[in-house]
């Protein structure tokens, strides 16, 4: 039978977190049992206020006041979450921790995480032998992460379980050349894909880190960039909305005599005219590649010059349709022609590689916001007007097909580049020179075909009723009957690892089952010390709850002859009172709302 001296030997770090919310050991002849020396520090309003909602963050971060109630929450939090990580161990290595941070998606690369990656490489330059995370190191690391990383390990990002979606990603880049028999004609060696969402999670396969030029896929930048300088009326004042049905390099303008959109050629040209008319062409060059910069976050922009004189000595169809635009007076009054020319073609020189356009792409996604830097680069209608237009016009001839078959917002270059967007999701891109007829890259074509097969993203997917795909913003815990079950197995079968995990989640630790059962009656049956006191010291769950027969916890644990649970229990009941999850948030102390949380970091 467990006891909890043996606890105290195998799991300290436990105890020292039940120390940090008020309860000590207490010695003599029944040092077995656990009691409370002082008052539980006082929870947060938010966390306070009912029974069906998790209470379990307190303590003090290592540079605040020890006393200050916000830094017990804060520190407390950290606690738990370091817990969590470490699955009750006191120290890890650095490695696993790096590893389990990957698991959620975010990356020692990420900028956000610039404080804690410092902290770890410091630790790296300090240490003799190989680096242990432990609390102390877990604190300098998380100080200014804590939000971020709480909301990692709470599977609060828009993909929860971003592991189970990157396997998918890989098992359909690994697939694709089996599936086309076109690939036959073309060379197999380039070939990447990288994922953003708009959490940061990030996730890269194959060769993502070779510069590739952006060609059309710059189309939808710059529109996007001449929409939020000058806006939606007056950018359309020379360049249309609707698909052509013509080739994106066709000498046509709509009825009004205006490109039919700005993802074409013409319409391109005519972009590149309203972008900075007064500056000169380094300055306007530069205009655009900082904006392109602030897409990518950190990642990587570049620009191909050998590309760009390419494209001067044969880009005779572009200056066909330069003077034809000229002759119809689509251009701006006083537009130099030949300047937006080469203008439009140092754009499409600009190079790029897979991880930084998925970052192009998820901040489009994202409504405009970098995810990685948390900058807002362009406004909401730049970019809600530029992924219209990328759904009806980005694919070339095969616009139609493919927002029939995939049903999102994309762009093809002839760079072997599929810039994809999942609104309010993530953003991808994927990279393969080979084309198709109609100059799309084949393997992107089918990646992204493949992507919509396994995964509810098409626009007209239904997100209540469907069976056959798989929906990776849905979490576990939004189903109430599998969160009790996956609550009570956690309990029956003694896993503190589960637990701390829901705790962390803010799961209602007091759920009950079809009889009436929580958590704590599951755990008192079978007699697991760790998980009782876990869900008594740390969740403050109610002992008094009764089953469909009348029973408590402790009479479960009577029953079954736990003679350790029914001490612990007992210890409990007589500290424990409805007012310690019930009561007014009256005082300044306890006044600390999720508003000012961040303000707390």
């Amino acid at each position: 039978m467990h006891c909890l001296k043996s606890l105290r030997t195998a799991n300290p770090g436990i105890l020292q977190l039940f120390k940090n919310a008020g309860i000590s050991s207490r010695g003599g002849a029944d040092n077995i049992v656990l009691s409370r020396t002082q008052q539980p520090v006082p929870l947060p309003c938010w966390a306070a206020a009912s029974h069906h909602t998790h209470r379990a963050f307190h303590q003090k971060g290592p540079d605040a006041d020890p006393g200050h109630p916000k830094s017990r929450f804060m520190s407390s939090m950290e606690d738990l979450l370091f817990y969590t990580i470490t699955e009750g161990k006191e120290t890890i290595p650095l490695p696993q921790f790096i590893s389990a941070l990957r698991k959620t998606g975010l990356l020692t690369s990420d900028p956000r995480l610039s404080d804690c990656v410092r902290e770890m490489r410091q630790s790296s330059r300090d240490s003799v032998g190989p680096v242990m995370m432990d609390k102390k190191l877990f604190r300098r690391c998380a100080g200014n992460n804590i939000m971020l990383l709480t909301k990692a390990f709470r599977k609060k990002f828009i993909i929860p379980n971003f592991d189970e979606l990157t396997q998918q990603i890989d098992r359909m880049y690994d697939s694709v050349a089996d599936y086309i028999p076109q690939l036959a004609k073309f060379s197999p060696d380039l070939w990447g894909v990288s994922l953003c969402t708009i959490d940061g999670q990030r996730h890269s396969v194959g060769d993502t880190k070779v510069p590739f030029c952006l060609q059309s896929c710059v189309k939808p930048l710059e529109y996007a960039i001449a929409v939020h300088e000058f806006g939606t009326e007056h950018v359309h004042r020379f360049v249309g909305k609707e698909p052509s049905g013509f080739k994106f390099n066709k000498l046509s303008l709509n009825d009004e005599d205006k490109p039919h959109n700005p993802m074409v050629n013409a319409g391109a040209i005519v972009i590149s005219s309203l972008l900075k008319p007064h500056s000169n062409k380094a300055e306007r060059f530069d205009y655009v590649m900082d904006f392109l910069k602030s897409l990518a976050g950190t990642e990587y922009v570049g620009f191909s010059n050998a590309t760009f004189q390419s494209e001067r000595e044969t880009g005779d169809r572009n200056y066909a349709i330069g003077y034809y635009l000229k002759e119809k007076r689509c251009f701006p009054e006083n537009a130099d022609m030949m300047a937006a020319l080469d203008f439009y073609f140092q754009l499409c020189s600009i190079e790029v590689n897979c991880d930084s356009g998925s970052v192009m792409a998820a901040t489009l996604a994202n409504g405009g916001i970098c995810p990685i830097t948390g900058e807002r680069v362009l406004s909401t209608e730049a970019v809600r007007n530029t992924l219209s237009l990328m759904h009806s016009c980005g694919m070339y001839d095969f616009s139609g097909q493919f927002a029939f078959h995939v049903g999102l917002p994309a762009k093809s270059g002839i760079s072997g580049a599929v810039l994809l967007v999942v609104p309010n999701v993530m953003g991808m891109m994927c990279w393969s020179p080979p084309l198709d007829r109609l100059g799309n890259s084949v393997r992107g074509i089918h990646f992204c075909q493949d992507l919509l097969s396994h995964f509810n993203f098409h626009n007209y997917d239904n997100l209540r009723h469907f069976t056959k795909k798989h929906d990776p913003r849905r979490r576990s815990d939004e189903d109430p009957n599998k969160s009790v079950v996956n609550l009570m197995f956690a309990a029956y079968s003694g896993d503190l690892t589960a637990l701390r995990r829901f705790a962390l989640s803010a799961l209602n630790m007091e759920q009950r089952d079809y009889d009436s059962r929580t958590a704590l009656h599951v755990a008192a049956a079978e007699g697991h010390v760790e998980a009782v006191v876990f869900l008594t010291e740390v969740c403050k769950v109610n002992p008094h709850m009764k089953d469909r027969w009348g029973n408590t916890a402790i009479d479960d644990a009577m029953q079954f002859g736990h003679d350790v649970v029914v001490s612990v229990l007992q210890e409990y009941q007589r500290g424990y009172t409805d007012s310690d999850v019930d009561a007014p948030c009256d005082t300044e102390e306890q006044k600390i709302t999720p508003d000012t949380l961040k303000g707390i970091v």
